[in-house]
Parts: C-alpha cells; sequence; structure tokens
C-alpha cells in the first residue's frame, strides 16, 4: 500500500509543481523592467525642465545647482549637505529592510554587467550559452569566440560613451553638452573626461566585472553593520533543506567544507544537490552557506531552486526572507522595526529642512563688504563709510536694482543715487557710500561700531526679489570728528 501511494504521489508531482509556478515571475524578470525603467529615468531626466530650469543639474560651468526646477547659485549650496544625506540615509534604509536592494535592482554596476553579459553576450552573439549559468566563461580559444568577443566590446564601447555623456548631463546641460561638442578644440576636459569615463567602463563591465562589487565597492563592507535578523535577503532554509556545509575555523576566519555525506545523513533533508543556485549566481557564491558580502540580493538563487523545488511539487528552499523567519523561525519578518522607523523619521525631517530651505530660495544674492578705508570725517561731525556691494541676478530675466537703509533714520545712502539693471544670471559691482545726518555716539575712548540693515530689492518686482543685509558702520571717537 506504501508503494501505491509513493507511485501515486511521483505521478502527481509533475501536477504539483505546474500549480506552484502557475503566476510565477521570476526576479530576473522584474529586475529587467526596473533596469528599463531606470534606464529611461538617467536618460530622460536631464532633458526635462521646469521655467528653464532643469530637474537635477550641478554645473561647474554656470556655477549654479538645479534641483526640482529651482536654480541655486554656488553661494546657496547650503542645500547640498541634506542632498548628500538623503542619499545616505535612503540606501542605509533600503538596506535595513530589503538588504542590498539597491545592488541588484539600481547599481549602474549591475545593470551595466546585465547588458553587457545577458544581452550582447548571451542573447545577441551567443557567447555564453544560457543566462542560468554565469559560471562558465566562453571558451575564448575558438576563432570565432574571439570575433564575438571584440564585436561584444565594441558594442559596450558605444553603449559607454552614450553612458559617459548622460553621467556629463547632470554637470553639463544637453543643450550646451552638444553645442561645446561643435568646437572640441576648446572643451577638451569635457571631451576627455566623457572618454575617460566610458574607458572606465570598458575596463570595469569587460575585465573587471563582479570582482568590483566584491573587493572595490565599499558598501559590501558596511552591510553587516545595517543588517540584523528581520532584513529580507536571499536566504537558503537548512531547516528544510538540510545542511550542506560543516564550518572549520574561527567565527572571524570561517572556511566551509561541502560535504554531501552530512546532507545524506540528515533523513528529511530536501535538498537535491542540483547546484542550480550556485551556476546562476553573478558573483559565484553558494547561497546555502548562509549572509556573504559577495552577494547581492539579485534573487536569481531565489528564482532557480523556485524552479527545481516546484517542478517536485514543493516550495523554493532559497527564498526573500529573513533570518527570523527561516532560519531561527521565529515567526514572521518585522518590517517596521525601531531601526527602521528611526531611519525613516530622520529621512522626513532632512526632506523637510531640504524643502523649507530650497524655498526661501532668493532671486538676488548680495554679499556687503567694507572697503579698506575704515571712515571719511566731513565738516559738522559728518562721517562717510565706504562700502563694496556685489550684486547677482539669479532669476532668468533682467532686473533694475536699488537699496536703502530701513533702521536708522540718521543715516542715507549718498551713492548711488540712481537705480541700475542687472542682467540675467550676470553680477555686478557697486560701490556705496552711506553718510550720516546727525551726531550718532560721542565716545571719547574708541571708535563706536553701528548695526545697520540694508534692504535691496528689483524695483519691477518688490515683493518677490527682496533680501535684507546686516552690516556695521563704523563711527570715529570724538576727538576725530571735524566741527
Amino acid at each position: 500500500m506504501s508503494d501505491m501511494t509513493q507511485v501515486a504521489d511521483s505521478e502527481n508531482q509533475p501536477k504539483k509543481g505546474k500549480e506552484y509556478l502557475k503566476g510565477w515571475v521570476d526576479y530576473r524578470i522584474k529586475r529587467y523592467w526596473a533596469y528599463i525603467l531606470a534606464t529611461i529615468i538617467a536618460l530622460v531626466m536631464p532633458w526635462i525642465t521646469i521655467n528653464g530650469n532643469h530637474l537635477f543639474l550641478l554645473s561647474f560651468d554656470q556655477k549654479k545647482l538645479h534641483l526640482a526646477g529651482v536654480a541655486f547659485d554656488m553661494q546657496e549650496l547650503y542645500l547640498m549637505p541634506f542632498l548628500l544625506m538623503l542619499l545616505f540615509l535612503g540606501i542605509f534604509a533600503v538596506t535595513a529592510v530589503g538588504g542590498r536592494a539597491w545592488c541588484a535592482w539600481a547599481c549602474p554596476q549591475t545593470i551595466f554587467r546585465v547588458i553587457y553579459r545577458d544581452l550582447i553576450e548571451t542573447k545577441l552573439l551567443g557567447l555564453r550559452k544560457r543566462i542560468k549559468n554565469k559560471q562558465k566563461e566562453p571558451d575564448y580559444s575558438k576563432p570565432e569566440n574571439q570575433v564575438k568577443r571584440v564585436v561584444a566590446i565594441l558594442l559596450w564601447s558605444l553603449l559607454s560613451l552614450i553612458a559617459a555623456a548622460d553621467f556629463m548631463w547632470f554637470f553639463v546641460p544637453p543643450e550646451d553638452f552638444f553645442k561645446y561638442l561643435q568646437n572640441p578644440a576648446e572643451h577638451t576636459v569635457m571631451i576627455g573626461f566623457v572618454v575617460g569615463v566610458a574607458l572606465f567602463l570598458v575596463a570595469d563591465i569587460v575585465f573587471i566585472q563582479e570582482n568590483f562589487c566584491v573587493y572595490i565597492c565599499p558598501y559590501s563592507r558596511v552591510q553587516s553593520v545595517l543588517y540584523d535578523d528581520d532584513t529580507l535577503m536571499a536566504i537558503y532554509d537548512p531547516n528544510r533543506g538540510g545542511t550542506i556545509y560543516e564550518g572549520q575555523g574561527p567565527d572571524r576566519e570561517k572556511k566551509y567544507t561541502k560535504k554531501k555525506e552530512l546532507l545524506a545523513e540528515q533523513e528529511n533533508a530536501e535538498c537535491t544537490m542540483c547546484e542550480s543556485c550556485v551556476t546562476v549566481c553573478p558573483t559565484h557564491i553558494d547561497i546555502r552557506k548562509g549572509l556573504q558580502l559577495e552577494c547581492i540580493n539579485c534573487l536569481e538563487c531565489v528564482d532557480a531552486c523556485t524552479h527545481v523545488m516546484g517542478a517536485l511539487g514543493k516550495p523554493s528552499l532559497v527564498k526573500w526572507s529573513s533570518v527570523r523567519e527561516t532560519e531561527k523561525q521565529e515567526g514572521k519578518t518585522r518590517i517596521l522595526r525601531p531601526k527602521v522607523i528611526a531611519y525613516f523619521t530622520v529621512l522626513t525631517l532632512v526632506l523637510v529642512a531640504l524643502f523649507a530651505m530650497g524655498s526661501k530660495k532668493e532671486h538676488m544674492l548680495l554679499n556687503i563688504n567694507k572697503t579698506t578705508r575704515l571712515y571719511k570725517t566731513l565738516p559738522h561731525g559728518v562721517v562717510e563709510n565706504d562700502y563694496l556691494f556685489l550684486f547677482a541676478n539669479t532669476d532668468r530675466k533682467n532686473h533694475t536694482y536699488f537699496f536703502e537703509i530701513v533702521d536708522n533714520d540718521k543715516m542715507e545712502i549718498v551713492r548711488p543715487k540712481k537705480p541700475f539693471s542687472i542682467s540675467a544670471g550676470k553680477k555686478r559691482k557697486k560701490v556705496v557710500v552711506i553718510r550720516t545726518k546727525d551726531k550718532l555716539a560721542d565716545n571719547t575712548r574708541k571708535d563706536v561700531p553701528i548695526p545697520v540693515t540694508i534692504k535691496a530689492y528689483a524695483i519691477d518686482e518688490p515683493e518677490k526679489i527682496v533680501v535684507e543685509r546686516h552690516t556695521v558702520f563704523v563711527y570715529p571717537r570724538a576727538d576725530q570728528l571735524k566741527k
């Protein structure tokens, strides 16, 4: 009777497998869609403008930062620390929740390797036989494979130039980039930078490959600090699959020895030792050893095991899960936990601060500096101070400016007397002379600094374009005054 049951179960396994795999979409396919979306965003974003300003542009040529359609002068780069905090805190928060999701789903290094290895080498040229076997390198001793490799490198070189140009567009806007290309001799630095980035991409993607992720990228070194028992990652279930490796040596220098007899000794171990999860791994690791710094969370091992175990009518032994849920079996993964809440709270605060400070963007910049002459004394106790005002019109149209003293009616501006215009994006210096109308102090020991507030504004838009700056008027001691 038991033999009949085993036969029936074996006959039903394919049906169970088909039913289990019904509706399953490989993570690899989902990643391809994510790559397409990321590529479209990267290529289109530099071309999008709002009121003539780009979504994001850090222009060293124009000395401006464009953020969400607002242009900030280099003197307003107090926003950059907030952008850097958003970047790093965002990556840390994503890592705490979903492991190295950035590496597998959005990192340019991974996207470029998939384009070169999976698309060019495998699909277009047939250098590699199957996408699911990333361990076996092509046989380059064959002349036809050597020719194909040259073609693959040439194709990738062309794509590298496009990627390098796209990278440059975030620093030199596309409209200027193509204008500069018409006079290459005058823009050798820009062209050299693009060519240099393209050459690096060729060397990196073709020759360094995933060694960049393993040995060069610092992200893999900090992942252990960010992970915890609830972090989602590609993880092998030893409770079902069985123990494949035997650890040797101290933990910090742990070495693993694969022992098939270990699996044989475990009566209910379900791992078939098909090695599908190993051959598909782009960083050449065996996920059954546990968490390793080389793992980029691409989940291709999950796809491989899902298909193998699904054909047997069983769930995958490798899942996108957590240590708590899979290895320790202590319950469901806790997505909302103190660490994650703290990350997203800080992210929200930084984002609010960024928008709050960005909303105070000034359409005119003004720096006030005292000249080398401390003061000038005139008859009847009148005193003059000279200043150098540096104006910058950060708006996209011309404006006419003037200024006034707002907090001291005993002073007046005697130079200049008339408003002046500044073209869009231009700067202008003005020598400004402030004179006293009356005696301001009577100190026999030392000069007296008197605070002064200057209000500068655009006459054509006084409510929108207006700034206030504080400076000091130096009033001489009593024995320096002229009667």
